[in-house]
């Protein structure tokens, strides 16, 4: 009775992801409550596979990807490709896919796409294409590439180790490359030829509603580039030891200093460090403090003049205002703000919000002077700068201000600049780390995720978090059980002991070819691990069952393991593209299944070429 409610199970689950009016994850929540409910499944064995090792290395590369993305490390590699590629989409796709087959070849086809997603994202973006033509061949390709060596895919290693379990030599590092590399041939052909036809074009829109207006993008949009400039205070300086509020500048000058970075005392630190602060009216300047200023260079002369300080060679006017600790954002007025046909010295904008206003844009018309006496009116956009705490903090006041993009990712953008060296270092210690297998794979990923913390890559363990794509975790582990289900009720041998009667008159090609579609069937639905492991042992006993070599079949088993591409819980690889290239569930069974079909023929002639009986 249980076995028949598991394959129920089984066939409405699927009957719901095809349907696609519920979310995947969700889907899985349902599968997995009907298997505790029904009394198959035990609620710990239900819920294993939330402490599953996979599940947990697809949340710590997550992270990774995050890190990739956050330093401009993504960016660079982008730029690389397109150099490669020059003006060519074609060349660009065969050469990212070659890349990807390269890397796929010596870690995980999970970690080769959590590594490659933020480039492919990025590349897309440059040359305006959509994601989804790309994400999908990413995710197959990394799948083909597990075929390329020993260590490339687990289930490689579990038939390997079950030919030497039962006497027969193991698998050498490149036995299965060959096949590799007809697969790879086959697949990445198809992906060229029908990349126009069946992939779906849906992200055009997506990707220019999301597009966000970067503080660079601001700076340039509010014409600040002339009007910053950095100011040295000499020892002598009749500024020292004064409050800003004393000496009046905006009034008298027209002028708003907007920020002051400053020494540590060098007694008081190992090493002497700068800081930096918003400057307010009770901002104290002392002696070597350096003034970011903003106004006229006439107006700032003029000033160092009076108060003997020296202008020093102008800063990128982008990194005097955003670094990884200060930001700007732009900030639009409510209809029903309390703050239209009121001042900003009126509603003191800077002591309400702890942020400054440096300029106003009222209709395309840029006003930067006086704006302490201009009446705000509805429609006004206001350039505020300031910590990104302090403008994050503003971002939740919703009643008479609006704060424009995210500045949560602006913030954790600027605090990860120029840390694309320290990001590829993790990186490539990571990778060393699984190749060389020093820990578990999973460790490796969580060393190189808590690195990309502690390093700066990402702003903190919050934005850490934030970079977890729950969906994607929720569906691999609420169908990893699946497997234990079919398992547990005696689905395997039910199936194992069809096979063999019903295929057993065709010889040995007949039975490895049951074995290779019902191994790639089953493989649509649990992992490739959890269906090597239960189609290895089939494998090797219709080998003996028949007195022929073990090698063609448990290769097979490897291989249709692994041809993981008819749905998007086939392999945590589609699952982690679904989301981000926007696809629905029909859309991996009209590319997959067609795939699948073309590499049951070529495997079906080509194993037994490689591997006689």
């Amino acid at each position: 009775m249980q076995l028949i409610m598991t394959f129920i199970i089984l066939a409405l689950t699927i009957f719901l992801f095809m349907s696609n009016r519920v979310r995947a994850d969700f889907v899985s929540i349902l599968a997995l409550l009907a298997l505790v409910l029904s009394g198959i499944l035990e609620p710990a064995e239900a819920l294993a596979g939330f402490s599953n090792s996979v599940v947990i290395m697809i949340a710590a590369l997550f992270v990774v990807g995050a890190g990739i993305r956050r330093t401009g490390l993504a960016q660079k590699a982008g730029d690389l490709l397109l150099h490669w590629s020059g003006n060519s989409e074609k060349k660009l796709f065969i050469f990212l896919l070659l890349i990807v087959l390269f890397v796929g070849s010596f870690m995980s086809n999970t970690g080769t796409v959590a590594i490659m997603l933020p480039v492919v994202i990025s590349i897309a973006i440059s040359i305006k294409r959509d994601v989804s033509k790309f994400l999908i061949p990413l995710s197959f390709t990394a799948s083909l590439s597990g075929l390329m060596t020993l260590i490339a895919s687990p289930p490689n290693l579990i038939v390997s180790q079950l030919l030497s379990d039962n006497g027969f030599e193991r698998l050498s590092f490149f036995s299965i490359t060959p096949i590799g590399v007809v697969a790879a041939i086959t697949g990445i052909t198809y992906l060229f030829l029908v990349r126009n036809i069946l992939l779906p074009d849906n992200q055009s829109k997506k990707q220019v509603e999301n597009h966000q207006i970067t503080p660079k993008e601001l700076i340039l949009n509010y014409r600040l580039e002339n009007n910053l400039h950095r100011v040295h205070v000499l020892d002598d300086s009749l500024l020292v030891e004064k409050r800003l509020s004393q000496l009046k500048i905006p009034s008298k000058y027209h002028l708003a200093i907007l920020k002051i970075e400053r020494k540590m005392a060098e007694g008081r630190m190992l090493l002497p460090m700068t800081y930096q602060e918003m400057a307010g009216p009770e901002s104290v300047i002392h002696e070597k403090d350096i003034l970011y200023i903003q106004g006229s260079l006439s107006q700032v002369e003029r000033l160092a003049k009076d108060f003997e300080l020296i202008i020093e060679k102008k800063d990128p006017y982008d990194e005097v205002l955003v670094s990884s600790k200060m930001g700007i954002a732009e900030v639009l007025l409510t209809p029903d703000s309390r703050l239209i046909n009121r001042t900003i010295s009126d509603v003191d904008f800077r002591k309400r919000y702890n942020v400054n206003v440096i300029a106003i844009n009222r209709k395309g018309h840029y006003l930067m002077k006086d704006m302490s006496t201009v009446k705000l009116r509805f429609g006004d956009a206001l350039l505020v700068q300031g910590s990104w705490e302090d403008i994050e903090y503003l971002s939740r006041e919703t009643k008479d201000v609006v704060v424009v993009g995210q500045p949560k990712e602006h913030a954790s953008l600027a605090s990860a600049s120029g840390k694309a060296p320290v990001a590829g270092l993790i990186l490539l210690l990571m990778v060393a780390l699984m190749v060389f297998e020093v820990f578990p794979a999973v460790i490796s990923v969580l060393i190189g995720s808590v690195l990309m913390i502690v390093t700066g890559c990402l702003r903190n363990m919050d934005d850490a978090y934030n970079q977890l794509n729950w969906e994607s975790i929720v569906l691999i582990a609420c169908m990893l059980p699946l497997a234990t289900a079919l398992e547990k009720t005696g689905g395997m041998v039910f199936i194992s002991e069809g096979i063999i009667d019903l295929l057993g008159g065709f010889g040995s090609i007949g039975v490895l070819a049951g074995i290779y579609l019902l191994t790639m069937i089953f493989g649509q639905f649990i992992s490739n691990t959890a269906t090597a492991v239960l189609f290895a042992p089939i494998g090797i006993n219709a080998a003996l069952n028949l007195s022929v070599s073990p090698y063609p079949f448990l290769i097979a088993v490897a291989v249709a393991a692994g041809m993981s591409f008819a749905t998007p819980v086939a392999s945590p690889t589609n699952a982690l593209v679904m989301t981000a290239g926007g696809y629905k569930f029909i859309d991996f069974v009209k590319i997959g299944i067609p795939l699948q079909v073309i590499m049951f023929i070529v495997m079906m002639i080509t194993i037994p070429i490689l591997f006689s009986f």
